[in-house]
C-alpha cells in the first residue's frame, strides 16, 4: 500500500484484485469504518458483494453516526459531524455513493451543492451573562507565552509528546485564553488529555486556524449524519448484495501463529442469544472495529436523568481479549479504564412551539425555520460552570420532523460541576432540567424558565462512558496498526487503529482505516489518499502565524537602520512576497 495525491490516481480504476471472487469478508461492526470497508471491498478489490458479511452487535447499522426518533423521548443525536473539505478518504468514498435526494447525483455532489448554496460560517461563537455576545471579536488574545506554548507542541517530535496531558506542556496563560476555549469546545479537548493529539490536530487542521472563531472553516450534511452518510451507504452496500447480520455480538477471534505470520482462524460469536463460531477459510479475511466510544451510552428522557454505566462493555471486553494474544494487537487499557476522565454528556432538545426558537434566532441571529444555516456551529456559554455548548443545524434536521420544530445539540464537557440554575451536576439531570440550564445561559427570564422547560420542549440526555477514551495520553504501540506485522487475512479499523499522521474523532479517521485494511490486505493498484499536507505548506503557516497573532505584524529585531536594510532585501524577493502577501510584516 502506498499514499498517493494528484489526479492520476485519484481519478485511475483499480483492476479486481487477485482471488477476489474467492475472498470472503467478514466485518465486525457497521460503524463508519466498518461501512467504508465494505465499500472499497467492492467497488476497488471486486469483491462481489454477496460475500461481503457486516456483522453488528445492534438492531441498527451506522455506529456512533446516530439519528434516532425514539418513541415517547423524542429525537435522539448522540454527537455531530464537523466536516471539511480535505477529508479526502472520506469524499473518495462518497463519490460513488448515490444520493438518496437527488436523482443521478453523489452523497458528494449533494453535499457539495449544499454547502455552495449555503455557506457555513457563525455569527456568534460564544455567549457570556446570559446570552450576551462574549465580545471576542474574532480574535484569539494569545499572550507572548501562550503563542510560544503552541511553537513549541508544533515543533516537538511525537516522541516528545507521548504519554504527556495538556496541561503538562502548555502555559496557565494559554489554557485561560479564547483560543483554548474555541479550541476545546470545538473538539471536545479536557486539560487532562492527550499532548500528542493536540498536536496531531495542530497539525492536521492548521489550514483551518482562522476559520476557529466563526467555524467558517466546517460544512455540514442537510440532516443528521444517519439520515445523510449512513442510509445512503446502507442502500448502496444493499443493492451490491452485501448481507448485515444483526443481533450478533463477537466476543472473540482465534488466531494462528507460524513463521512469522499471523492468521485470523475462527471468529466467535453470539448471534439471538446462541453460541456460534465461524471458520475462516484460506481467503476468508476479518476487519475487527476495536474500542467504541459509544459502547454502553445510557439515555434518560425528559423526566429521567441519564445514568453512567461502568458496567462490562462488549466492544473493550473483545479488544481486551485480543489483545491478550499477542503484543501488536495494542494495549486497550490504555483507553478504557478512566471513565471519569472520558465520559461527558449531551442532550437533544425538540421545540415544541415557537417560544424557545425566538430565543434561538436572537443568539443565531438567523431564522432557524429558514432550512439554511442557523448557528454555524456550536455556540459555547464561555461562563457557564458546565462549559456548556449547544448547536442548531440546518432544520428540518430530521426528515420526519414537523415544521414547527427545532431540533438542537446540547453537551457539556464538565458533567461533574453544578449548574448555574440548575444547582445539580449536568450528570443528575433530567432532560427538563438540563433545558433549564440551557434556557438560563440563553437568557431567558429566571421567572419563566420553569415553565418553558417543562412545555416548550422535550429533551433526551445521554451518558457516553467512553466518548474521549481516544484522547488519553498514550504511547507507541498502545493502538494497533491497521495491519499489524505478519497480518495476513486481518486488520484492525475504527478510530482506535493506529495510521500515520491524521487525527482521530473524525469520520475521515474512519474511513481511511477502512480503505488502508483493504487496499493492504487485497493488494489494490491504487494509492490511499495522503492526509492533507497543510502543515508542509509555508502559505498555510504564515497564513496560521498572522492569524494566531490577531493579525500583528512580527516585529524584525535590531536597530532601525538595520530593520530598514533587511526589510528592503526581503521585499526584493519572493520570500518577502509571500511575507507581505500573509501579512506577516
Amino acid at each position: 500500500m502506498q499514499f498517493t495525491a494528484g489526479n492520476y490516481e485519484a481519478f485511475m480504476r483499480p483492476r479486481p484484485a487477485e482471488h477476489a471472487q474467492d475472498t470472503r469478508a467478514w466485518i465486525v461492526g457497521s460503524g463508519l469504518a466498518g461501512l467504508a470497508a465494505a465499500v472499497f471491498l467492492i467497488r476497488d478489490a471486486g469483491v462481489p458483494g454477496e460475500n461481503v458479511t457486516v456483522v453488528e452487535k445492534g438492531q441498527l447499522p451506522g455506529g456512533a453516526l446516530d439519528g434516532l426518533d425514539v418513541p415517547e423521548k423524542g429525537f435522539v443525536i448522540r454527537g455531530g459531524r464537523e466536516l471539511e473539505n480535505h477529508m479526502e478518504c472520506l469524499w473518495d468514498m462518497m463519490r460513488s455513493v448515490p444520493s438518496l435526494e437527488i436523482a443521478g447525483a453523489s452523497v458528494l455532489d449533494e453535499f457539495a451543492w449544499l454547502n455552495l448554496d449555503d455557506p457555513n460560517y457563525s455569527l456568534r461563537r460564544a455567549t457570556v451573562k446570559q446570552g450576551q455576545d462574549a465580545g471576542h471579536e474574532g480574535k484569539f488574545d494569545l499572550p507572548q507565552r501562550a503563542q510560544k506554548d503552541l511553537l513549541h507542541i508544533f515543533l516537538a517530535t511525537r516522541e516528545e509528546m507521548e504519554g504527556k496531558q495538556i496541561q503538562e506542556v502548555m502555559s496557565k496563560e494559554f489554557l485561560a485564553s479564547p483560543f483554548w476555549m474555541y479550541w476545546r469546545t470545538m473538539f471536545a479537548f479536557e486539560e487532562w488529555h492527550s499532548a500528542l493529539e493536540f498536536k496531531l490536530y495542530l497539525h492536521r487542521f492548521v489550514h483551518h486556524i482562522g476559520g476557529l472563531p466563526d467555524f467558517s472553516a466546517l460544512k455540514f450534511t442537510k440532516y443528521n449524519q444517519y439520515e445523510s452518510f449512513v442510509l445512503p451507504l446502507i442502500s448502496y452496500l444493499t443493492e451490491h448484495g452485501v448481507t448485515f447480520q444483526y443481533d450478533t455480538d463477537v466476543r472473540d477471534i482465534d488466531f494462528a501463529h507460524r513463521n512469522g505470520e499471523i492468521r485470523a482462524t475462527a471468529i466467535h460469536w453470539v448471534r439471538e442469544g446462541s453460541t456460534e463460531t465461524q471458520e475462516l477459510g484460506e481467503h476468508d479475511l476479518v476487519f475487527t472495529t476495536i474500542g467504541s466510544l459509544v459502547d454502553n451510552s445510557n439515555d434518560g428522557d425528559h423526566a429521567t436523568a441519564a445514568t453512567l454505566d461502568r458496567g462490562p462493555a462488549s466492544a473493550w471486553d473483545l479488544w481486551k481479549r485480543i489483545a491478550a494474544k499477542d503484543p501488536s494487537f495494542g494495549r486497550p487499557e490504555v483507553f478504557c479504564s478512566s471513565i471519569d476522565e472520558t465520559k461527558w454528556e449531551s442532550a437533544t432538545v425538540t421545540t415544541l412551539d415557537e417560544r424557545i426558537p425566538e430565543y434561538i434566532r436572537k443568539i443565531a441571529q438567523r431564522d432557524p425555520f429558514s432550512g439554511r444555516v442557523v448557528t454555524g456551529g456550536i455556540v459555547t456559554a464561555e461562563d457557564s460552570s458546565w462549559l456548556l455548548s449547544w448547536t442548531v443545524n440546518r432544520q428540518p434536521h430530521f426528515k420526519k420532523q414537523p415544521k414547527d420544530q427545532v431540533v438542537v445539540w446540547v453537551y457539556s464537557l464538565f458533567v461533574d460541576t453544578p449548574g448555574d440554575f440548575v444547582k445539580k451536576t449536568m450528570a443528575e439531570c433530567t432532560g427538563e432540567e438540563i433545558t433549564q440550564e440551557w434556557l438560563y445561559h440563553m437568557g431567558v427570564p429566571v421567572e419563566e424558565i420553569p415553565e418553558l422547560a417543562a412545555t416548550g420542549a422535550k429533551t433526551v440526555p445521554v451518558m457516553m462512558p467512553y466518548v474521549t477514551s481516544f484522547f488519553m495520553p498514550r504511547h507507541a504501540g498502545d493502538r494497533p496498526r491497521v495491519v499489524p506485522e505478519g497480518a495476513r487475512n486481518f486488520a484492525f479499523i475504527g478510530q482506535f487503529a493506529e495510521t500515520g499522521r491524521d487525527c482521530i474523532f473524525t469520520t475521515e479517521y474512519s474511513v481511511r482505516t477502512g480503505m488502508e485494511a483493504v487496499y493492504q490486505l487485497m493488494g489494490v493498484e491504487r494509492g490511499v489518499p495522503e492526509t492533507w499536507g497543510s502543515t508542509y505548506d509555508v502559505r498555510v503557516l504564515l497564513d496560521a502565524l498572522t492569524r494566531l497573532r490577531d493579525g500583528e505584524k512580527v516585529r524584525v529585531p535590531g536597530p532601525e537602520p538595520i530593520r530598514r536594510r533587511l526589510r528592503k532585501r526581503l521585499e526584493q524577493g519572493e520570500v518577502g512576497e509571500l511575507l507581505e502577501e500573509y501579512g506577516v510584516l
